[in-house]
């Protein structure tokens, strides 16, 4: 089963150039006012009032359009809203413009999971884990990406004349490992908590 866990995007990963690290550090400066608003959207998300969530959010990136935790709360909301077109496309923007964050990586590959594409997932997520190697919930999630592949495999070699006697326990065995994660879909990189 895909796991779900809150974290943080990582503030020392966030930028990776001098001017983005100036710009960091103004930032900071102001941190408190924008904890403040990271931890009501957060809240708001966590009680399912997307909407409001949306809308602080959309309210914040008007004056400060380059915030890569608002915005990849804003496209936590936006999937929570049914939203899943805005959300990838928000998602692939982060990545493109943060490619060292592995987060949005993460939520783009249970989207591409929950819509059958597993293809998309595994090369979202291996660029999850390209980029931060040590990120556990990026490297499971692959690995549950991975056994489902297998058993596609597996059922099309069925398909085609296969021998039945061989495919039949490992189909059987990643049936059973999948059973939770068939009945649900990946888990989505929830809202980072308000940085320090």
């Amino acid at each position: 089963m895909l796991c779900t866990e809150s974290t943080y995007m990582p503030v020392s990963n966030l930028f990776r150039s001098a001017a983005r690290l100036l710009a960091l550090s103004a930032a900071l400066a102001a941190g408190s006012a924008y904890a403040d608003d990271y931890s009501d959207i957060a809240q708001l998300l966590k009680s399912g009032k997307t909407q409001q969530a949306l809308q602080k959010a959309d309210a914040y990136l008007a004056k400060n359009t380059r915030d890569p935790q608002m915005r990849f709360l804003r496209a936590i909301a936006l999937t929570d809203d049914g939203k899943t077109e805005e959300a990838v496309t928000a998602l692939r923007q982060l990545t493109e413009e943060y490619p060292e964050l592995p987060e949005p990586y993460n939520n783009l590959a249970v989207i591409y999971a929950r819509q059958g594409d597993l293809d998309k997932a595994r090369s979202a997520l291996e660029g999850a884990v390209r980029n931060n190697p040590d990120y556990a919930i990026a490297h499971e999630n692959l690995g549950d990406i991975y056994a489902r592949l297998a058993y596609q495999s597996y059922a099309q070699a069925q398909a085609k004349g296969g021998r039945v006697k061989d495919l039949r326990p490992k189909m059987t065995l990643l049936q059973q490992l999948l059973q939770p994660a068939t009945s649900v879909a990946p888990a989505v990189e929830k809202a980072p908590a308000a940085s320090k």
